[in-house]
């Protein structure tokens, strides 16, 4: 079976307020997607973050977003193409500094929250997000939705397209997220997550919410790091994949 990457999103603080156990998650995870400042995260808790990943690792991605600190960037937003590639290249180039500081570096981008949603079908703004990783070098890998316009846009300009799937989040039957505000749209019961992951990693194939089965062909899976006991939860997908004979190795 191809080996699974384990991704969560970390560093979802600011200030005095903390929101992820990002202690615990990275002692778990192969890959961290670390908020960048614009929908969570400060200087300080990005460093930190960095520093730890490199010291356990784990690899450091950037988890860009619309800039959007009071709705933690999960409200939709009409962003200019050239206005949001210059913010995708700031929040990487952030993170970037602070990675490198702390002898790793940025090794992938994954848009987070309402901007990860809209470049599902948007072109232009896909696009968009792809001209702000051009402009932060590197050729970054882009972890996304499979079959999404951000990997359209992302393979047509050279960068490696990493597919992503969700243990805790519902499909729809077209192999999209069920959006936040629709009933069922989160997966709360952990043994759910645990057998959901086991079966993306080993069949490919997830149960939509609508009830039938859904083809999910993914590289990385992503436990939110924002969900109550999130650690454990983890924890427990990652002993389930390994006991079901699924590699859990990061993609970069």
């Amino acid at each position: 079976m191809t080996p699974m990457d384990l991704n969560a999103d970390l560093g979802e603080g600011f200030g005095r307020w903390r929101l992820t156990d990002d202690d615990a998650l990275l002692s778990v995870v192969t890959s961290a997607n670390v908020a960048c400042g614009f929908h969570a995260g400060d200087p300080s808790t990005m460093r930190w973050v960095c520093e730890r990943a490199a010291e356990r690792g784990v690899r450091v991605g950037a988890q860009v977003s619309y800039r959007d600190l009071a709705g933690f960037g999960r409200r939709a937003m009409d962003v200019p193409p050239d206005e949001l590639a210059d913010e995708i290249t700031y929040q990487i180039g952030a993170l970037r500094v602070f990675a490198r500081a702390a002898g790793t570096d940025v090794t992938y981008v994954k848009p987070h929250g309402a901007l990860y949603n809209r470049v599902v079908t948007d072109a232009e703004q896909a696009g968009a997000v792809v001209s702000g990783v051009l402009r932060a070098g590197g050729a970054l890998p882009v972890l996304g939705l499979p079959g999404s316009r951000l990997h359209e846009a992302a393979e047509r300009a050279g960068l490696p397209v990493v597919a992503e799937a969700f243990a805790d989040r519902a499909y729809t039957g077209l192999g999209t997220l069920v959006p936040r505000r629709e009933p069922g749209a989160v997966v709360h019961d952990p043994d759910a997550v645990v057998a959901r992951s086991v079966r993306i990693a080993r069949d490919a194939e997830v149960a939509a919410l609508t009830g039938e089965d859904v083809a999910v062909r993914a590289r990385s899976l992503c436990v939110h790091g924002d969900t109550p006991g999130a650690a454990l939860l983890a924890r427990r997908v990652r002993k389930a994949l390994e006991a079901a004979g699924v590699a859990v190795e990061a993609f970069a």
